[in-house]
């Protein structure tokens, strides 16, 4: 309880923060709450004052510039959504990118955007057509460090934003703050690499990565070495590994490269170890191949070879505790659309069912399965399962599931497990509406993360750097973090009580009319 005490003071005297004041005008699907500044006011602030966000205000075109006459846009500019990266306010010296994310329902398939600076001496900055975007496949437009600030003086900026043809045109007054107001560590902070036997680890200078690589390079060591006997393979070249000095996502991805959190300020709650873990099997599974490797089976895989999803688990028993809640998710339609239904869910299941498959058939037998998995005419992932399971097993996709859910019913569940399922539910659907509402770039389906080589080969380091700080931010962040710790020691009590307060705040930003999309069950 005494750890309570301290942040539920901070609470209480947040609390007003949390509520937009009178007189700030919000913008339909933004998450800045706009204030007129003017250059001279923002050169004045003193370092401690809060910085203003990014834009100061957005004004709709009448003129689109196709035939110099005056048009009326065929889309309210409000329902566009502009993120611009990095995240926070903008310093002079930040290379600038954009995400113009499109409501949903508009065709924009032949549609381009255009971003230009009216200042004459900038000019246009890029343009980028429309097209699916992160793990959720959100249509958006993205333009990747666009706008170098570099020679620039501080102050405000007018940006004009067009969605050809004739789409739409509004303009938005963008704010750089001076260079030296940066805040710490990224005057100074850089890239670097250490190359060991299993891989490429590269960090940020002056973050906690930095402060404990040596225990961090320690730790690859042993987790690479964890996959290659899990997969029965070992690493033939070595792994790339960036470490995240922000939570992104739920702390770990990976495609050709590992993108890892660490920090201390983790509300995500995750296990560095067991989260390299878990995205080292999915590099070496993607290493060995096959045709087509359903998502079901890659993130199930890479949950039972880590003996869990967040934690150490007892798969079969958890996911026995899913059919007694009413939360047990049909295979087919999951395997159909695996990363928009309930994650913990969803993970808990698929790691259960590659458990049960190998308990059943054994190792060998379900890897060549699994490898001999071909794309079905139908384009569904569950068909392409069912015809290998006939060819491997002689047993259709639902003949498996009845089996799958009749080893669940003879399974034997500690009570307590009934809580401790459910609170990590809640806890981590907490965490995706807390970024969905103010942490947007963070949010897993549509996470901002740049081509890491790139971002090494630029030393650009604002990118991960750099995230809202915020005085709401803080605050629920340190909430969310002590919920974390009362269900990592079995005080489901106080973490539920803790994680209901977080979602009466984030309440608030709903009936403030901020629009934002909300998870549902994502």
């Amino acid at each position: 309880m005494r750890r309570f005490i301290p942040i539920l003071a901070v609470f209480m005297l947040a609390c007003q923060a949390l509520t937009p004041r009178a007189g700030n005008e919000v913008h339909s699907r933004t998450l800045s709450v706009v204030r007129a500044a003017s250059r001279a006011e923002l050169l004045a602030q003193d370092e401690t004052t809060p910085y203003p966000p990014p834009f100061t205000s957005r004004e709709q075109s009448t003129d689109l510039g196709q035939t110099g006459a005056s048009t009326k846009t065929s889309a309210d500019v409000s329902t566009f959504t502009v993120q611009y990266h990095p995240d926070g306010p903008l310093y002079v010296g930040d290379l600038v990118s954009m995400e113009i994310i499109a409501p949903q329902g508009l065709d924009l398939e032949h549609s381009e955007v255009r971003v230009s600076v009216e200042q004459a001496s900038i000019g246009e900055l890029g343009s980028a057509k429309f097209g699916a975007f992160g793990i959720g496949g959100r249509y958006q437009a993205t333009l990747s460090w666009v706008w170098d600030t570099q020679e620039l003086e501080p102050g405000e900026y007018a940006l004009t934003i067009e969605v050809k043809p004739g789409v739409a045109a509004w303009t938005e007054e963008v704010v750089l703050l001076p260079e030296n107001r940066q805040p710490l560590p990224e005057p100074g902070a850089h890239w670097e690499s250490v190359q060991i036997d299993c891989c490429v680890v590269h960090y940020i200078s002056g973050t906690p990565a930095a402060r404990d690589i040596a225990e961090l390079l320690e730790v690859a060591e042993v987790q690479s070495l964890s996959a290659s006997q899990g997969l029965e393979h070992a690493f033939e070249e070595p792994v790339q590994i960036t470490i995240l000095p922000r939570v992104l996502g739920h702390g770990g991805f990976a495609s050709h490269e590992i993108h890892v959190s660490y920090l201390d300020r983790n509300y995500a709650n995750s296990n560095f170890s067991q989260v390299l873990q878990h995205e080292m099997v999915h590099i070496l599974d993607g290493r060995l191949g096959g045709e087509l490797r359903p998502s079901l089976f890659v993130e199930g895989l890479a949950v039972y070879l880590t003996g869990g999803h967040y934690k150490r688990e007892p798969l079969l028993s958890r996911a026995a505790v899913l059919l007694d809640l009413g939360w047990y998710l049909p295979l087919g339609p999951l395997a159909d659309d695996f990363y928009h239904a309930q994650h913990e869910v969803g993970y808990l299941q698929a790691g259960a069912l590659i458990q049960y498959m190998v308990r059943t058939w054994g190792w060998e037998a379900f890897s060549e399965f699994y490898r001999d998995i071909h794309p079905h005419e139908s384009g569904e992932q569950s068909q392409a399962i069912d015809t290998a399971l006939r060819a491997h097993f002689g047993l259709t996709f639902e003949q498996l599931e009845r089996r799958f859910v009749s080893e669940l019913q003879r399974q034997h569940i500690n009570p307590d497990l009934y809580d401790d399922v459910r609170l990590v539910v809640s806890y981590y659907e907490t965490v995706r509406r807390y970024q969905q509402v103010l942490d947007p770039s963070a949010y897993f389906l549509t996470a901002w993360l740049p081509e890491g080589s790139e971002m090494r080969e630029r030393e650009l380091v604002a990118d991960y750097l750099r995230r809202p700080s915020n005085k709401e931010n803080i605050v629920l962040e340190g909430f969310i973090m002590e919920a974390g710790h009362h269900l990592k020691s079995g005080d489901f009590g106080q973490a539920e009580r803790i994680l209901s307060m977080v979602n009466e705040m984030l309440d608030k930003y709903n009936q403030a009319d901020l629009n934002l999309p909300l998870p549902q069950g994502s």
